[in-house]
Order: C-alpha cells, then structure tokens, then sequence
C-alpha cells in the first residue's frame, strides 16, 4: 500500500494461538511474559497451533514445553475463541486466541517448571480473586467482559 508515495509494509497475516486456563482449587497458572508483544504482563500457558494439530494436543504441548506440567487423561475442555488485534505493540500483530481448560486434581503433586526463561519470568499459582497485574490483554479483556474459567 502507498501512503502520500511513500510504501507500508505489509501486515504480518493472522495467527492462531490456544492458551489454557489451568485450575486448581480456585487458582489459575500465569507466567510473566519475556516478549515484545505483552512484555511483563501475567498470562496464561499457551501458544502457536501447529499444522496438524488439535486445539486440545497444542495446549497438552505448550503446557508441558513452557510449565513442564503433563496433563495426561485429564480432560481439555474448549472455552472460548477472542479476535485481538495489536497495534499498539511495538511489532503489530493479529491472533485468534482459542481459549482452553483443565481442571487439576487437588491430590495430586502438580511441580510447575520455568521450562522457557528466555519467554517467562516464572509461573505461579494465582487465587482468582486476587490475580497479579498486569495482565495480558487478551485475559484482561475476557475479565473484565465478566467471564470466568471454572466450572459451575
């Protein structure tokens, strides 16, 4: 495209990221994020689908490549699907961010690991009432609409 002559550059095509609210007890799971998109914000696991793979085996995947954590027989669910543009980053970007959850048993050992520090600062449990800020946009936008991960 041409702006008073001068060329843009193209605009990166729309990705598709699958993110998972993890749950235990009334707590979630967010690391801090090491990216120029969010940079320091508080997030939920997650990240790009890959060619082939189902919205549940990507979030079994980046759970266990970002956390550590294997989800094994426990049920991943489909939450939601959120369109998010950002233009205010300093690389502009698109994603269609396909929510996901898994609902943790509270007998179980769950030993969370920084399997990525050069994308995370760490990860934590969070109680749902008390979430750290900030948060990354796209969770922050979901909240603040009034939605909530756990089950009825």
């Amino acid at each position: 495209m041409e702006n008073n002559g001068a060329l843009n550059p193209p605009l990166p095509p729309p990705r598709v990221a699958v993110v998972i609210f993890i749950l235990k007890n009334k707590s979630i799971l967010l690391g801090r994020r090491r990216s120029t998109v969010g940079d320091a914000t508080f997030a939920l696991p997650g990240g790009h689908l890959e060619f082939g793979e189902s919205f549940e085996e990507c979030a079994a995947r980046e759970v266990k490549e970002e956390t550590g954590l294997e989800l094994g027989q426990n049920e991943i669910e489909y939450l939601t699907v959120t369109n998010n543009v950002f233009l205010e980053q300093p690389k502009k970007c698109h994603y269609v961010t396909v929510f996901m959850r898994v609902v943790l048993d509270v007998e179980e050992e769950h030993v969370v690991k920084n399997m990525e520090p050069d994308k995370c600062y760490g990860w934590d449990w969070y109680e749902w009432e008390n979430l750290p800020n900030p948060l990354f946009w796209p969770l922050e936008k979901m909240l603040k609409g009034g939605f909530d991960p756990f089950p009825l």
